[in-house]
């Protein structure tokens, strides 16, 4: 497959413990040839950084249940910066309102997808940022 190795880290920030999507996501990918790493529930960004850099990753999925996205966000694009990260591609998926879609694509967040996004097009997206 024409994008094995790039690997991905996935995970929940926060306290959302709602992770079936992110589990189904993750599977679709790691059956598309990336390497995913599940960082699992209840982390924080310095975490998920912490564990990007040690694992040498090329992106960050994150899923978001709970109307905490924009706060999360930004945290997670300044914690990137400030580990000189910026290379990191940054996947959010969840229930985000479309309006606060375009202000996510502002900090850097590369893809954003809602409910009801067909798997193709989150793996064809995906495959897109590698391109």
């Amino acid at each position: 497959m024409a994008f094995k190795g790039k690997r991905f880290i996935v995970g929940k920030l926060g306290l959302d413990g709602h992770d079936n999507g992110l589990r189904i996501v993750s599977k679709w990918l790691t059956d598309s040839g990336y390497e995913v790493v599940y960082a699992g529930l209840y982390n924080s960004t310095k975490r998920i950084v912490q564990i990007a850099l040690e694992e040498n990753a090329n992106a960050i999925g994150i899923s978001f249940l709970g109307g905490e996205h924009l706060f999360y966000a930004h945290q997670l694009m300044n914690e990137l910066h400030q580990n000189e990260m910026e290379d990191v591609k940054v996947v959010l998926g969840g229930v985000i309102p479309p309006d606060d879609v375009r202000e996510l694509k502002g900090l850097g967040v590369h893809a954003v997808f809602t409910p009801g996004t067909p798997k193709r097009k989150i793996l064809d997206t995906i495959d897109s940022l590698f391109q």
